[in-house]
């Protein structure tokens, strides 16, 4: 991925003195994986981010390309974990087959809201932008002419670099001069290393870019001096004569030598067997047997790297014996010896690392092959629903993971994935009903580059749970069953079915009758809505019943749909017989009547209905020539002949009243007519008025009055006859002989009519009189109390405290009195609710909690006070609403996980689960770190799987051990959340290099230590654990010849020969610790310490004065004519000097602390004098013997003779 800028800054263009040049500019918006320069200087050359100079908190920001030099962004950055803006970073490249190293710092600027960069003026450091260290071998006879290029520099600077202009500019050392033009290192001067005692020339040199010269170089150049490779050495000797002249050292049988003491290569994984790795080349100077070497090599840490390596013992040739695979072991140290033979045989150790590089030989692994997930339906757009993760085991360059849906199946629609991170995410919201199940086919593709990209498919299998938001339906609007009312109790009338679309408890149903019931005929089987008939039915009574049925699902809360009717046709059946109303019937009739008159009503009822309760009338038991006639429809009895008292006065005969049913049902009564003869008296009543009270519940039959009317006609029949008021035909009249009988006919009515008002007709055939009859109806319990609702259904809040009124029900009785009087109960005790029997309240009486049970379905009755009583029962639905009052629950009280420090960010660590009882958004639980510890960022959780990944590369070395916490929070209103403690422990990889105290180590021996004895321990410390900390320790520089050993694992270092202060008092070496592949190195000063063990060094001397003026001249020498000679090897003591003897005349003065001489003034005399005397040093004692001359010239000749002469003071000392 190019960047739209290029992000990496050289400072040319600016004037103000800074403290780098290099700049890094990063936003806080640029994805992990960023391109942000190019370190690389080709092949052979390795990099990684110098930890030691780097801050701790930018070095996880960089991912460094070993091989490549490419540095990436590891993770996103972040402004608020950037306690420094800018912060600097240093890069190192070192060269596998040499000992080069380029060191690049750069200052890394982040960008970004509330980012704050702290621009500074401030002087330079002096550091350079790039330091290269370079190290040039030549034999020790090496002679290079000026103008010898030493080194092309352009070619070790990094590749961001390459298009960089320098100035030609000129080095100049203590010892060597070179001259910088066009990129290019010359001698300015020629260089004769034989000519040079010590082993090695230092050159640093400081380039500059051009223009403004604000990229800065440090160039530190090193010439170290090797054998000649004929395996002598020449030296330069000066005779007694003054000539120079060369002469050689004989050979002796020395020990081979490699040209490195570590030799690092790269080989690709996947080569066949037989591939060449690397010759090793070691040069032995003797000749012969002893100069014929045999190379052998051994692993070091990894026992199996033997198995995978051959070494030509004869050419150093290695070769590899089987395919390697990098992703198994990425790095093979060995220690490799070559062994000549000669006698004794000599050998020799270096150390090879062979890195295996990658191919792209390894497909993406997902972390599951299948996965399976369950969302619930209906979630939100942009509900997070998993995330999918794909390893490679090859190197990140080919292991950069795209992600993508292949299968397109609808899918796409509903879902859609992050390519980079693997996220599955809604794009619109699933419906179970519509799709229940989807499966996604997700592609990981590496974009590796060698040979080609690689991608494998896992399946995401995704169902959707199904939430309660479908209703139950009715699979018909309205039932209709027609049944016979002579039905069995328990036989079933009809099953209702309602279906829902939803799945599970949410798509149970249960079904109940919410209304229509009239008595309780009826009974509804819940789960099946299967109906039976459980009373008998009586078509006389009730005809029809409309039933209204509730269909309830089981979610939580329910759903109802109360819009089910049932409609139950009570199918009348012929089981009632007619009935008349009065028998016997007697009537009497006028001889005169005419034809056609009408005698008498014979009247019956039939409970029936339809054909079932239409009567037919006939007579029976008439005689011949009966005069008399019914009407078959009607009832009425006529006269059909002419009447003749005479001849017959009296008449009986039956009546039969018949219905029209199946089977035919009928009734039979007697007739009674008497012929009256004509009469001239009215019938009179005794009373006008009457007037009584009947209950409405009285039976039919039931006698309700006995009125009297008087005819005064000898032999008078008075017959009565109901001529008006009858209502409905509620009552009936029958006359008798002493008078005429009211009788109850049918049921009667306190709210249709209470009151009756009869006008009752009394004839004689032929004159008739009237009464009037006031009946009063009173009121019977003839009516059940009816609610108001046949049905209710109330929500109430588990929260609601205890005595909350819940819903207050209703019922109303059309009677009166104690008749409408209700009391209220409840038809089963349900513990959490009562009802106030008057008032009809129903209020909570202990707490309810929604996760126990979701609603509660109360019958509750409503009786009157009347005798019988009446009740109605209807049914009062209460849902419980969920109220945000459990907080989520762990599965886990604790968890635990593990993962490797160099773990790709996004790896996934442990999953974490919670649940809460909760329904709805109450009981929907995410995760977060939130207000926890994330471990500063380190970590990242899945809100909704709670999957917790890394967020960007992890350190052991830095934090080992992560307490974190996490939180389940719930989406209620307030939220509810808890929390849990996570404990994640880093791997340890082998990532860090040995790290010694200091680079240069200063060590005091005292001389004379035994041979073989330690006299030092040289460790170094690996922040690593385990086997990627241990450290093997080895000389690579200064131990020429070999005068100390080093152990390999230890660190003791060990004296092999006589250690002499007085020979040399230092020793400068180069320590290696390798924890492979990675190595470090310290330069060691072994200070040899001086104990006293040689005594002081005093030589017999001579003192000559010659004195060539006289003492009037006052120029006798009074200063320090000359220093005993003394000296002790040992420079720790002190010594001491003084007069033994022969300095009585104190002719010399001495300084008894440094041996400083000078003249007595009693000399300045011309006397000749000689006087032997005795000085001790420090316990020494040597004579010297005084002399004074007084001829010039004859001193002048022995100072010929090669005695030294102190010119100021005319002294000698010899």
């Amino acid at each position: 991925m190019e960047l739209p800028i290029c992000w990496i800054w050289v400072c040319v263009l600016f004037n103000l003195p800074l403290a780098g040049c290099l700049e890094i500019h990063l936003s806080e918006t640029f994805q992990p994986g960023t391109l942000l320069a190019n370190m690389s200087l080709g092949p052979g050359w390795t990099s990684n981010l110098d930890r030691t100079l780097s801050p701790k908190f930018i070095q996880s920001v960089f991912q460094v390309g070993r091989h490549d030099g490419i540095i990436r962004l590891s993770h996103k950055v972040q402004c608020a974990h950037t306690p420094r803006n800018p912060a600097p970073v240093y890069f190192r490249t070192g060269s596998l087959t040499s000992e080069d190293v380029i060191l690049t710092h750069f200052n890394v600027f982040v960008h970004g809201q509330d980012c704050f960069i702290k621009y500074k003026r401030k002087k330079a450091s002096g550091k350079p932008d790039i330091h290269i260290k370079h190290l040039t071998k030549l034999e020790a006879t090496s002679c290079l002419p000026a103008g010898k290029l030493l080194l092309n520099v352009t070619e070790l600077l990094p590749a961001f670099t390459r298009n960089t202009a320098f100035l030609n500019s000129m080095c100049v050392g203590k010892d060597l001069s070179a001259v910088f033009r066009h990129g290019d290192l010359f001698l300015a001067s020629d260089l004769c290393l034989e000519h040079r005692g010590q082993p090695e020339v230092h050159l640093h040199c400081a380039l500059h870019s051009s223009p403004g010269g604000r990229l800065s170089v440090q160039l530190s150049l090193t010439v170290v001096k090797v054998p000649n490779q004929h395996g002598s050495f020449s030296e330069t000797v000066q005779t007694k004569s003054g000539k120079l002249i060369h002469r050689g050292r004989r050979q002796v049988n020395t020990s081979p030598q490699f040209q490195l003491p570590n030799y690092q290569v790269s080989v690709p994984e996947n080569e066949p067997a037989g591939t060449r790795v690397i010759t090793l080349k070691a040069t032995d100077p003797d000749d012969g047997e002893a100069g014929r070497l045999e190379y052998s090599m051994e692993a070091l840490f990894y026992s199996r790297s033997n198995d995978f390596f051959d070494m030509d013992s004869q050419t150093g040739s290695i070769t590899t014996v089987q395919a390697l695979d990098r992703e198994v072991k990425d790095t093979h140290v060995f220690k490799v010896s070559v062994t000549d033979n000669g006698s004794p045989k000599r050998s020799a150790t270096s150390y090879l690392t062979v890195t295996v590089s990658d191919t792209n030989d390894h497909s993406p692994v997902f972390e599951q092959t299948e996965y399976r997930v369950s969302i619930r339906e209906n979630v939100e757009v942009g509900f997070e629903v998993m995330t999918i993760r794909a390893t490679d085991g090859d190197a990140p360059s080919n292991a950069n993971m795209i992600y993508k849906i292949v299968n397109g199946d609808g899918v796409n629609s509903v879902f859609e994935i992050d390519p980079r991170n693997g996220l599955v995410r809604i794009r619109e919201r699933p419906d179970r009903e519509t799709r229940a199940q989807y499966q996604l086919i997700v592609e990981a593709n590496d974009q590796g580059k060698d040979p080609g990209p690689r991608s494998a498919t896992a399946t995401v299998n995704i169902s959707v749970e199904d939430e309660n938001d479908n209703y139950p339906q009715f699979s018909e609007k309205r039932y209709v069953v027609q049944i016979p009312e002579n039905v069995a109790v328990n036989t079933k009338v009809i099953q209702v079915d309602a279906t829902d679309k939803d799945e599970g408890n949410n798509a149970k149903v249960h079904y109940s009758i919410i209304s229509g019931n009239v008595k309780g005929q009826f009974y509804i089987h819940s789960p099946t809505g299967v109906i039976d008939v459980i009373n008998p039915l009586d078509y006389e009574m009730i005809r029809e019943y409309n039933l209204r049925i509730k269909a309830q699902d089981g979610g939580r809360p329910p759903l109802i749909n109360g819009t089910g009717m049932v409609v139950v046709q009570v199918v009348d059946v012929n089981d009632n017989a007619p009935m008349f109303v009065s028998t016997p019937f007697q009537a009497t009739v006028l001889e005169n009547v005419a034809i056609g008159y009408s005698v008498i009503h014979i009247q019956a009822i039939d409970g029936d209905s339809g054909e079932n309760a239409r009567l037919h009338y006939r007579l029976t038991d008439t005689t011949p020539g009966c005069p008399f006639t019914i009407n078959n429809s009607t009832g009425w009895i006529t006269v059909s002949e002419e009447l003749d008292r005479e001849t017959t006065d009296f008449y009986t005969f039956g009546v039969e009243a018949r219905d029209h049913g199946i089977p035919v049902m009928s009734s039979s009564a007697s007739v009674s007519i008497t012929v009256l003869d004509v009469n001239d008296n009215v019938p009179t009543f005794t009373e006008k008025v009457y007037s009584l009270k009947i209950n409405e519940d009285a039976v039919v039959g039931t006698s309700v009055l006995s009125v009297t009317a008087v005819d005064r006609d000898v032999n008078s029949v008075v017959t009565y006859q109901i001529s008006s008021g009858n209502t409905r035909n509620r009552f009936a009249i029958t006359s008798q002989s002493g008078g005429g009988l009211i009788t109850l006919a049918l049921p009667l009515d306190y709210k249709q009519e209470r009151q009756y008002v009869l006008t009752v007709t009394a004839s004689d055939g032929t004159r008739s009189d009237t009464a009037q009859v006031f009946i009063n109806v009173t009121d019977a319990n003839t009516h059940r109390p009816v609610f108001q609702s046949a049905n209710y259904q109330v929500m109430l809040s588990e929260e609601k405290p205890v005595g909350s009124t819940v819903v207050l029900i209703s019922a109303t009785d059309e009677d009166t009195g104690e008749n409408a009087r209700i009391t209220y109960v409840m038809e089963d005790n349900v513990p959490q609710f009562k009802i106030d029997s008057d008032t009809g309240a129903i209020t909570t009486q202990m707490e309810i909690d929604y996760e126990d049970q979701a609603s509660y379905t109360l019958a509750i009755i409503a009786r009157d006070n009347g005798i019988p009583q009446k009740s109605d029962t209807t049914y009062v639905e209460i849902v419980i609403l969920d109220a945000n009052d459990n907080t989520p629950q762990f599965l886990r009280d604790r968890y635990q996980g593990t993962v490797l420090e160099d773990a790709p960010v996004y790896t996934s660590v442990l999953q974490i689960s919670a649940s809460d009882r909760d329904s709805g958004s109450n009981g929907r639980v995410s995760y977060t770190f939130n207000g926890g510890d994330d471990g500063e960022g380190d970590f990242f959780i899945e809100p909704y799987s709670g999957i917790i990944r890394t967020a960007r590369k992890l350190d052991r070395e830095n934090v080992p051990v992560y307490n974190l916490k996490a939180y389940a929070v719930d989406r209620g209103i307030p939220p509810l959340k808890s929390a849990v403690p996570i404990h994640v422990v880093v791997q340890d990889i082998n990532d860090n290099a040995p790290v010694f105290e200091k680079d240069e180590l200063f060590i005091d021996v005292e001389e004379n230590s035994p041979v073989g004895s330690v006299v030092a321990r040289i460790t170094a410390t690996d922040p690593d654990e385990g086997t990627n900390a241990q450290i093997m320790y080895q000389i690579v520089e200064g131990n020429n010849p070999e005068v100390f050993q080093l152990d390999i694992f230890n660190g003791d270092l060990t004296a092999l020969t006589d250690l002499d202060y007085e020979a040399r008092r230092e020793y400068v070496i180069v320590v290696q610790a390798t924890s492979a592949p990675l190595v470090s190195r310290a330069t060691v000063h072994i200070r040899l310490v001086d104990i006293n063990d040689n005594e002081p060094v005093l030589q017999n001397f001579e003192i000559i004065f010659n004195n060539y003026i006289t003492n009037k001249s006052n120029s006798f020498p009074s200063g320090i004519i000359g220093k005993v000679p003394a000296h002790d090897p040992d420079v720790s003591d002190k010594l001491r000097y003084k007069f033994e003897s022969g300095n009585e005349l104190s002719l010399l003065l001495l300084n008894e602390d440094n041996g400083d001489l000078r003249l007595s003034r009693d000399l300045d005399n011309d006397r000749t004098l000689e006087a032997p005397m005795t000085i001790s040093v420090s316990g020494k004692k040597k004579k010297f013997r005084k002399r004074k001359k007084k001829e010039a010239k004859e001193e002048n000749e022995e100072m010929n003779e090669g005695e030294l002469e102190q010119p100021s003071t005319g002294c000698l000392l010899e």
